[in-house]
């Protein structure tokens, strides 16, 4: 296992899979939290925090089979923001029987086509490379981030997204693979206990992801007041009670 990782805590295994352009840090204030009845893997996905720069393109899917496999964990909690949502998602629906429940922040979701407001942030943060200070300014200042970017957690954000930023220019390709079809046409197949839960200050694509997961057969959605894309962060207390609730229920 070459991806870096983490353990708290002991008792039913979470895995908690950060955002874009973050690592295992997105989970400071929530981790410590849940590692009080769970036990608590974070880990740095690959190409990101203290894991090795991918060397082809990445199959983050695999990557936490091969995890989960070298911890000996049949069966998990997985917990996934934005990206990290998407790649619990992918993961659930394609290795279902080792999938206990599935827990969701602002997931990304594959075959989702995006505003065309978020394309444009994304083409001026790539008009500003190589400039990582610049890249980051933009990248926090998107629809995304109303609330966190103006938090007492601003100044971790900063520091995750510049370290990953320069990270990135360390990738020897910036693809990865995805199961096809893309997840969103096959949402009513995945059968594993879905708890989802969305900042009311997300960006808008946020809710037309969230109205694609309705189609889901068990989930339950739940929305955090005046939280955005980084409730993991400004509403960690908020979060940790949903998540426990939903696993003793």
């Amino acid at each position: 296992m070459d991806l870096f990782y983490e353990i708290h805590g002991e008792g039913q295994p979470l895995v908690m899979l950060h955002g874009g352009g973050t690592d295992m840090r997105d989970w400071t204030l929530l981790a410590p939290l849940l590692s009080r009845h769970f036990k608590v893997v974070t880990v740095d996905a690959r190409g990101c925090g203290k894991s090795p720069a991918p060397t082809e393109p990445s199959n983050y899917i695999e990557d936490v089979l091969s995890l989960l496999n070298h911890l000996n964990i049949e069966q998990v909690t997985l917990v996934g923001n934005s990206i990290g949502g998407q790649i619990a998602t992918e993961f659930s629906l394609s290795y279902p029987e080792r999938v206990q429940n599935l827990i969701l922040l602002s997931p990304a979701l594959s075959g989702f086509v995006h505003s065309t407001d978020l394309i444009e942030v994304l083409q001026r943060v790539q008009a500003a490379v190589p400039d990582v200070v610049k890249m980051t300014e933009l990248t926090l200042a998107s629809p995304f981030y109303t609330i966190s970017n103006k938090s007492p957690q601003r100044g971790l954000m900063v520091e995750m997204t510049e370290h990953n930023i320069k990270k990135m220019f360390e990738w020897a390709t910036p693809k990865s693979i995805w199961p096809k079809p893309p997840a969103i046409e096959r949402l009513d197949q995945l059968q594993v206990r879905t708890l989802f839960i969305l900042g009311t200050h997300d960006f808008a694509d946020c809710f037309r992801i969230a109205d694609h997961f309705r189609a889901v057969p068990n989930i339950h959605f739940v929305e955090i007041q005046g939280g955005d894309h980084k409730i993991n962060l400004t509403h960690s207390e908020e979060v940790y009670k949903n998540i426990v609730t939903f696993l003793e229920a």
